[in-house]
Formats: C-alpha cells, structure tokens, sequence
C-alpha cells in the first residue's frame, strides 16, 4: 500500500505578496490584472471571506469586495520560492509530481531516511517550508492520490488531515460532491438534479447508471466514490499541454460577450503558461455549442509563440474565423500545445491536460 502526501500551499502568490509587503497583511488581496478585462489569478483568504476566488473577473471582484488590493503578479519571484520547496520534498523522496508552482505529491512509501510514518514526514516537510519561506502549506496523507488531494483541501489554511487505510470510503461519503476533483458547479449541478449531491449518494449508483448519465468520467467517479485511486505519483511527468476552459451558467451567442469571455480565459491560461515557463506552437480554441457539438480550431506556428501578445493575437484571429456562431455556445477553451522544442505529429493535436476554470 502506498504512502502519499499532497501539499499545497495556502494562497500562494497572494501570501507571497503579504509576506513581501507587511502593510497588505491582514488585508484583502488579489493578484492579477486589476483593470478592463483583467482577471484574479489568486486571493488571499481576507479576500476569499468576500466571495473572491482564481479565474474571477477582476470586475466581479471588485464589486464583492471594494476594498480589494490588486497585486500584479511576479513570476520570477514565485518561481523562487517554488524550488526552494522543491528542495524541501526532494530531501525526502525522488517520487515528486508537481501539479503546479505551489502544489505537488509525493510518494514516500520508501524515503530516503526509513521513516515509516507519512504523517511524520508531512508535519515536517511543513515546517521546513515555514521556517525556509515563512509561508503556510496544508498536506493530506492517505493511501492514493485522490484521497490525499481531498485531504489536503479539509484543514487548510496550515492544516493537516490523514486518512488511514480502511477510512477511504466513509470519508468520501461524508464530501459533498463539489469537493471531488473534476467536478466543477455545472457538474455538482446536474447531480444535483440526478438526486446525488453527497459521496455517499454517488456510491449508491452502479457503474452502469453512472455510464449512462457521465459517459467515460462514470469510471472516475464510480471508483472515487469508493475512495478507490490506482494512480502512482509519477515524477517527471511530460506535459503535452496547457490549457483552461469555462462552462457558462448562461449560453453565450453575441460576438461581443463572446469577445470578452476570450480575453478572460485568455488571462488565466497565459497566467498558467508564464507560470510553468512552458514554450509551444500550437493554440488551439474549443467551443462547444448547446447541443454540446464540440468544434475545435488549431493554429500551429513554425515557432514557439513568443509572448503573451502573440498567444492573445492568435486566439483572437481564431475566434474572429468563426464569427458569427450559428448558434450558442456553452463552453469556451484555450490550449497550448506541441510545448517544448521538437516537432509534434497531427495525431498530438490537442490532447490538453485542461485547468477547469469554472
């Protein structure tokens, strides 16, 4: 049985912020792009009481809490932080998989000091981070990823939960479904209606029903339900894409609301890109209308795109392409890909390991 830990920092680029700038502390902060069409890339938990949240229009933020301290972000010095906690995991274990600049697992079944207990080496890893950075993380230890992730999320901020061996399955009963991993307001929505709304309520579906109503992601969650993860952590992990789509509350149809919600995923994607520093030729826009037709549109450059400029203009001209839409549309995404220097085949494009954004 293996012995994962997930840590996660607690609001990172904004508790990056607050410790660099002692007079925002205590104070509600956002970092990202403050103006226009700008969106929160991260809240600090002074901003979070107000209904703040990642991927938010700056707007929208701005009217929950009018108060609110925009920070822009500072990549370079986050990127610093991030391999000092690296180092931090890597005296302990080889087995790291970075899910971003302030989150990774880690599989210390075998560690590099013998020591047999997962929590002791989470409590530890946290306080080296404290005491190294003088920034909070939350860890969840279990026997799977899954659970671990769950775990990680159920104390925070500076918190730590372990669920052992035998505890997987009443723990996730107790979660209301929001709580799992891939499922966003939409989803939860549709469950809700379906009569599932608890862990428990989903683990009352067999596998057959819960095909019929979420086609191939009935798998996932018959097996999440059962707090049931195979996974291994798997370290050096090669990434085909980066990417971000939204799925509106409301179908969107006119070419102007269409316009402004691109430049909104626009800003957290680039945000994501600049954040693992990743290079590629490819974007790629994906719209899925209401009848949930999906329509991709790929651009491939004899380049990596260069910038920021360059990302926004390419995802523009692709929109622009396909205006006006024959009909509405529910879901907008953006992707990156062919990342890295060497050439990628027609049968790479797109398979993007998305971000949900909503």
């Amino acid at each position: 049985m293996r012995k994962i830990i997930h840590v996660d920092m607690d609001a990172f680029f904004a508790s990056v912020e607050q410790r660099d700038d002692p007079s925002l502390r205590g104070k509600p902060v956002a970092v990202g792009g403050g103006s226009g069409r700008g969106v929160v890339a991260a809240a600090s938990y002074e901003a979070r009481v107000f209904g703040v949240r990642s991927a938010m229009p700056s707007a929208t933020a701005r009217r929950l809490c009018p108060d609110l301290i925009f920070c822009h972000t500072r990549f370079d010095v986050y990127h610093e932080i991030s391999q000092q906690i690296r180092a931090i995991f890597a005296r302990f274990t080889d087995l790291i998989e970075p899910l971003s600049l302030d989150e990774a697992y880690l599989d210390v079944t075998r560690n590099h000091f013998g020591i047999a207990s997962a929590t002791t080496i989470a409590r530890e890893i946290r306080r080296l981070i404290h005491e190294q950075t003088q920034l909070t993380a939350s860890a969840g230890v279990s026997y799977n990823k899954f659970l671990a992730k769950l775990a990680s999320d159920q104390n925070k901020p500076d918190g730590l939960c372990v669920i052992k061996p035998g505890e997987g399955a009443s723990f996730v009963a107790a979660l209301p479904v929001r709580r799992f991993h891939g499922i966003g307001p939409r989803g939860a929505e549709k469950m809700a209606r379906l009569g599932v709304e608890t862990g428990a309520d989903l683990a009352g579906k067999d596998a057959e029903w819960l095909t019929t109503h979420f086609g191939s992601f009935g798998d996932y969650l018959f097996h999440a339900a059962r707090g049931i993860d195979h996974r291994p952590v798997r370290a050096h992990r090669e990434r085909k894409s980066i990417g971000g789509e939204r799925t509106f509350h409301n179908d969107l149809h006119a070419d102007d609301d269409l316009r402004a919600m691109l430049e909104s995923i626009i800003e957290i994607v680039w945000t994501r890109i600049a954040e693992k520093g990743a290079k590629g030729r490819t974007v790629t826009l994906k719209l899925k209308y209401n009848d949930f037709q999906l329509m991709t549109r790929a651009r491939s450059l004899s380049l990596p795109v260069s910038g920021r400029e360059q990302f926004t203009q390419v995802a523009r001209d692709l929109l622009a392409e396909q205006l006006p839409l024959p009909r509405p549309i529910r879901l907008m995404g953006l992707t990156l890909s062919a990342l890295g220097d060497g050439p990628e085949t027609p049968a790479e494009v797109p398979r993007a390991e998305q971000l949900t954004l909503l």
